[in-house]
């Protein structure tokens, strides 16, 4: 009966609100919804009659239902509370030149023409964040208090390269963000008015991604900091197509995949000790990652499920897991209902979380005739069985389908844990000592050029990847529908056929 309650209060809440998300719902029939999960609450709890074991259970399944309406109306109210219109005081001022003071609230993203500041202004007790796009010739840190004029405007969406449309405005909404300014003039004021703990996370980002940059040169070191960082805003155009047409975009995404494999490594250097110490060398591993990240919240939601995946395969109770993998995501989308279905990164980050706790024991078993030395095994199955995870959603979301994807990952994917940790090494060493970091930047170097090369390789085939724009969604369902099955198929039909 327990388990029954947790999962209709968790798939309730998740219902509603990936039902608010796509469509509007009235309050008032949120409302409605909730009164009518009381009214059955209370009458197959007190009032219908339990005369027999078949009255009892329908009974329970009466209460269950009640539980589910009451936390799908939840679920919507959330949303609706986190849906909260535009500040009026700035919606007047829209496509007008305006005059303001602003805070920067996260740290600036570099890409190969500019640079994207966040800023949140207060007015007249108004709140509000503004994406200004600046370019490179001036630096701004986290904290920094800007005065800046433009045309204020609001963002609008926007076709992609595979010629589908990005729903940026929602993208940019999930994080407060409603309005956008491109190339206005910015006056710095003030330095370091933002949180103390964040700006010191920045700073050791920075300083450690300098010291890589001191001993790797381009763009292997963009790599390393794509691979360790999840820092892929200074590629190139040409190095990222490289990277969407050969499969291998994954590898540099910050998802929960790439902290996963660092920490699983850490816990084979350190199997010598006793499990408890290995253990909490992998959790020191994932926290390195956040804090490397600088702490930001998609960096926090990768760490949470890579946590996750790593206990799950450490202890072998999927049982256990699965619970602690519900509730992690009901407590993230709780907090920010938004991620649910505009934040692409917490998507792939769960589908590949997924894939590596319960799809990948099933796909080792494909992988015999690869050695199990150095857990290369595991590595190419946990990988393959996450890229084929994620495979339909990328199709729906992006309309990429890369034919090369299978041997470039092939190719690659064993020696990326081995790159990652000289990554690590590489940067923490020369924080102590520039000369002491070279040899290990060097492998690293020799690890990265192999990798890029093979990506290089790849790309360069004709027709190495097709555009699908129109992957139609009900093909999307039905593939998860399969997998869901293959995964939960019996975990599913005793949750609706055991007694209780």
């Amino acid at each position: 009966m327990q388990d029954r309650i947790f999962y209709s209060i968790c798939f309730g809440f998740i219902s509603g609100i990936f039902l608010r998300s796509l469509t509007f719902v009235d309050v008032y029939l949120v409302v409605l919804f909730g009164i009518i999960a009381l009214v059955l609450l209370f009458f197959f709890k007190f009032i219908s009659p339990r005369h027999s074991r078949a009255t009892g259970s329908k009974n329970k399944w009466g209460i269950i239902l009640g539980i589910f309406i009451l936390s799908f109306s939840f679920g919507i109210f959330r949303f609706h509370l986190a849906d909260v219109p535009a500040p009026q005081i700035f919606e007047s001022q829209v496509n007008q030149k305006v005059i303001l003071v602003g805070k920067i609230v996260d740290e600036p993203s570099l890409s190969e023409n500019n640079q994207k500041l966040v800023v949140e202004i207060v007015e007249k007790d108004s709140k509000s964040k503004i994406l200004l796009s600046s370019n490179l010739d001036e630096v701004y840190k986290y904290g920094d208090e800007i005065k800046f004029e433009g045309k204020l405007e609001k963002p609008d969406n926007f076709m992609t390269d595979q010629n589908k449309e990005f729903d940026y405005i929602n993208y940019l909404r999930k994080d407060g963000i409603f309005y956008s300014e491109r190339y206005p003039k910015i006056e710095i004021l003030s330095h370091e008015n933002g949180n103390f703990i964040k700006s010191a996370l920045f700073s050791v980002k920075e300083f450690f991604i300098n010291k890589i940059s001191l001993v790797i040169r381009e763009p292997e070191s963009l790599f390393m900091n794509g691979l360790i960082l999840g820092e892929k805003s200074s590629f190139g155009q040409s190095l990222r197509q490289s990277f969407v047409n050969t499969g291998t975009i994954h590898i540099v995404a910050l998802s929960g995949y790439n902290v996963t494999i660092v920490a699983e490594w850490i816990m084979k250097i350190f199997a010598f000790l006793p499990k408890n110490l290995g253990i909490f060398a992998g959790i020191l591993a994932i926290i390195l990652f956040v804090l490397m990240t600088g702490g930001s919240s998609t960096a926090i939601r990768a760490g949470i499920m890579a946590t996750l995946a790593l206990a799950a395969r450490l202890i072998g109770r999927n049982y256990d897991v699965t619970r602690a993998l519900i509730l992690a995501g009901v407590f993230m989308v709780l907090i920010n209902p938004f991620i649910l279905v505009f934040d692409v990164s917490f998507q792939l980050s769960f589908i590949a979380t997924v894939a590596v706790i319960y799809f990948s024991p099933k796909l080792e078993k494909h992988f015999l005739w690869v050695t199990d030395k150095f857990g290369l095994r595991d590595i190419v199955s946990v990988t393959c069985a996450a890229y084929i995870f994620v495979l339909p959603f990328i199709l729906y979301k992006m309309g990429n389908l890369s034919l090369v994807a299978l041997p470039a990952n092939t190719l690659i994917l064993p020696f990326i844990p081995f790159t990652m940790i000289l990554g690590f090494l590489t940067g923490f060493i020369g924080i102590i000592s520039y000369v002491f970091s070279v040899p290990f930047g060097y492998i690293s170097y020799l690890f990265l050029h192999y990798e890029l090369s093979i990506i290089s390789f790849f790309s360069n085939i004709p027709f190495a990847s097709l555009t699908i724009p129109d992957f139609p969604l009900i093909f999307t369902i039905l593939i998860y529908a399969y997998f869901i099955y293959r995964l939960f198929g019996r975990s599913i039909k005793s949750f609706f056929t055991e007694p209780f």
